[in-house]
């Protein structure tokens, strides 16, 4: 690298209530510290961070660069310490995910399995110059092996939606698919954390539920249906739509993962934002067909990939700084919960090294009369779709 340039990266996302600086790794890369330290804030401006975490990792550059006053150039190592496994690497969503977690400094080693195609994958992300051993895994006979002493499986494997199609026209393939697949998490890495994100998240999280709870390993804090899309794309949408730096937006979004269920609270945005009846209306309509506009918009070519990716990639970097310490750790995520009488409900929580610490009920107190409303209106749905979840296990373990 160039010594008059500087590369900056991380998926380290705040979404906290009242939240203090998160501690941030750096990648090992060669750098000219103060040339850093004057680059970063250009660089963070567009990242997964918050302010107050931008401002810290800015901080400690410009420490670091007073401290290296005597050298040029200086190394920082990396500390990472994190297993992590794709189940459906290959695919459009688990290619951009791979890539992703390869540049994170808490990944030590990232396992790729699919059914076909992933050995050029992993071949391809090899040839990344961070940190990260990269392997390859391919078919039903080699599941096993990418689970082995995994800390966070991710799971986007699955068909996509299609013009046309609902989240729940998915259900009969993917159910199958994630069934077989947690089955194999519960063998071989019951301890990990397990990120669902093939759809109908409202459905398929369910069945991870029951798959576990049948092989005696169900821990309901280690268990996420990743939401982190919806959460993405408010920030995203009220940040255009209010003339806002996307760095300073935070939209909590609860109730779950498809259509009416999807529940912005645009009254809990930060930062506190007035919002008209048609901005209410409009913005929350735009985040719910956030997955058909791109699948329209790819005219049969494909869903909503890429900013999956994202999402899912943020999510993982919250889980693995959650697991290795950092206190101050909140996303939003499908789960079970006890917030409203809904088995599974989304909603922001704290993460820990255990999995889901504290469920952030404050946000669903004083809403807006139309958030009150709409979050009425997404419960039987949303209930149709965790007891189809639950029924299919049950099926299928009666007719086993």
């Amino acid at each position: 690298m160039a010594a008059t340039s500087a590369t900056i990266f991380s998926i380290c996302p705040t979404t906290s209530a009242g939240s203090k600086p998160s501690r941030q790794k750096a990648f090992g890369l060669k750098f000219n510290s103060r040339r850093a330290a004057e680059s970063v804030r250009c660089e963070l401006e567009t990242s997964f961070l918050g302010k107050e975490s931008s401002a810290a990792l800015r901080q400690s550059f410009a420490l670091k660069a007073q401290k290296e006053n005597k050298r040029s150039w200086n190394y920082i190592q990396p500390q990472a310490s994190y297993k992590v496994s794709i189940l459906g690497a290959a695919g459009g969503i688990g290619q951009p995910l791979a890539l992703l977690v390869k540049m994170s400094p808490l990944v030590s080693a990232l396992n790729l399995y699919d059914i076909a195609n992933v050995k050029g994958v992993a071949a391809d992300l090899s040839h990344c110059n961070t940190p990260s051993k990269v392997s390859d895994f391919t078919g039903a006979s080699e599941l096993a092996n990418s689970l082995k002493d995994v800390n966070v499986v991710v799971i986007p494997a699955g068909v996509p939606r299609k013009p046309g199609m609902t989240r729940d026209d998915l259900f009969n393939i993917n159910a199958s698919i994630v069934r077989t697949l947690v089955e194999a998490v519960a063998d071989n890495c019951p301890d990990a954390f397990i990120h669902i994100i093939s759809n109908p998240v409202n459905s398929t999280v369910p069945i991870a539920a029951e798959v576990l709870k049948k092989k005696g390993v169900y821990d309901p804090k280690k268990l996420f249906g990743i939401t982190t899309l919806d959460v993405v794309r408010a920030n995203t949408f009220v940040a255009q739509k209010k003339n806002l730096r996307l760095i300073d937006v935070d939209v909590p979004v609860i109730g779950g993962h498809a259509g009416i269920t999807i529940l912005p609270l645009l009254s809990k945005a930060k930062p506190s934002t007035t919002f008209t009846d048609e901005e209410v209306q409009e913005l929350t309509a735009r985040i719910q067909n956030g997955g058909t506009e791109v699948v329209e918009a790819k005219a049969g070519a494909g869903s909503a990939t890429l900013s999956m990716a994202y999402a899912a990639a943020r999510f993982l970097e919250s889980s693995l700084r959650a697991l290795d310490g950092d206190s101050d750790v909140y996303e939003c995520a499908y789960v079970q919960s006890d917030l409203t009488d809904l088995p599974f409900f989304a909603s922001r929580v704290k993460l820990g090294r255990n999995g889901v610490e504290a469920f952030i009920s404050s946000d669903l107190h004083g809403l807006t009369e139309y958030e009150e409303k709409a979050l009425e209106a997404l419960k039987p749905e949303l209930k149709a779709s965790i007891e189809k979840g639950i029924s299919f296990v049950q099926k299928e373990a009666a007719t086993a």
